[in-house]
């Protein structure tokens, strides 16, 4: 009987009747925490694929004490409803429901093609699991990405989606160089049995980054990165997100992640901290010249100012300044 390796933090809760798990040929992670509705909306999209690759779902429970997703979702797998697994993540963080989600995949689906990721607040569109696949094969590389699209609480918050915190960093279907964000992305078998276990480094595990710091290790190791433009998930955007607050603080940490990602790239190079600092220093120096052109540009200050969050999110990374957002779900 197959089972996860000794000292795995992970626990299975039940899976669907007679899953073929050597017959799958995707499968579908989603690590969820504290969304128990959400949660089952992302998993009716996932049931509503039009596809005939056989694919599974792993649901990731990752609040191990009151575990309300997983008792939203039991019935959905006991029912055969989806084609899958559920089990808990019992170690907290972004990184550790990841990689709990990528080991459990590993272990029971021996033939398994691709592993994918949708998070709890995201509906993948009916076509999504599909054009992901068929980008890979198309464009012959090992990961894809895709946009996650906003989808605000209030219309008038629509104007957002332009800002770079939601915005996606490209436009159309190809081979792109680098790819951040794990929140709709396939992996091929390759890349699984290459880069892990582990897979995220836990060292952003409650502060994200995990995922732009994985991808840059692939991409590192040779790997080929796409874009599929048509791989549509639509992610939910709370009121929370759209406040001055937290973009500023989104905006911080995504500099100190790109300060920390740059490391571990430049690790063992000859000066390798000291080029990424002066990096920091020369972008600082310089975003209030490109802030001031994203301003005439678009009229907004917020977006404006992103340059400048980042260059300080960088230089903050270098004296230990680490926004861990995902300590506090709730203010998240």
């Amino acid at each position: 009987m197959t089972s996860l390796p000794a000292g795995a933090s992970i626990s299975i809760v039940t899976s669907s009747p007679g899953l073929d798990y050597a017959s799958i040929e995707a499968v579908v992670t989603v690590p969820t925490f504290r969304r128990p509705q959400q949660v089952l909306e992302t998993l009716q999209s996932l049931r509503s694929q039009k596809t005939k690759r056989r694919f599974a779902v792993v649901l990731v429970e990752n609040e191990a004490e009151k575990r309300e997703g997983a008792a939203a979702a039991k019935s959905w797998f006991d029912d055969g409803l989806l084609q899958g697994m559920l089990i808990i993540a019992h170690d907290r963080g972004n990184c550790c429901a990841y990689n709990a989600g990528f080991l459990t995949t590993v272990t029971y689906f021996p033939n398994f093609k691709y592993a994918l990721v949708v998070d709890d607040d995201e509906l993948a569109d009916p076509d999504w699991l599909e054009n992901m696949c068929a980008t890979a094969e198309r464009l012959g590389v090992d990961v894809v990405g895709g946009p996650q699209i906003p989808v605000f609480a209030r219309p008038e918050h629509s104007k957002w989606a332009a800002h770079p915190v939601f915005s996606a960093h490209y436009r159309e279907t190809g081979v792109v160089p680098i790819l951040y964000s794990s929140g709709n992305m396939l992996l091929s078998r390759k890349v699984m049995d290459t880069m892990g276990p582990p897979y995220l480094d836990l060292r952003f595990n409650f502060m994200g980054g995990g995922d732009s710091d994985f991808l840059s290790r692939t991409a590192q190791r040779g790997f080929r990165l796409a874009w599929c433009n048509e791989a549509i998930i639509r992610e939910t955007v709370p009121e929370r997100r759209v406040e001055a607050d937290w973009i500023r603080a989104r905006s911080l940490r995504n500099g100190v992640i790109s300060t920390l990602v740059e490391k571990k790239k430049r690790a063992g190079t000859p000066f390798a901290n000291t080029k990424v600092f002066v990096k920091s220093l020369l972008l600082l120096g310089a975003s209030p010249f490109r802030g001031f052109l994203k301003l005439c540009k678009t009229g907004s200050i917020s977006i404006a100012l992103y340059p400048v969050y980042i260059g300080a999110g960088r230089v903050m990374a270098e004296f230990g300044y680490a926004n861990e957002q995902y300590r506090q779900p709730e203010k998240n």
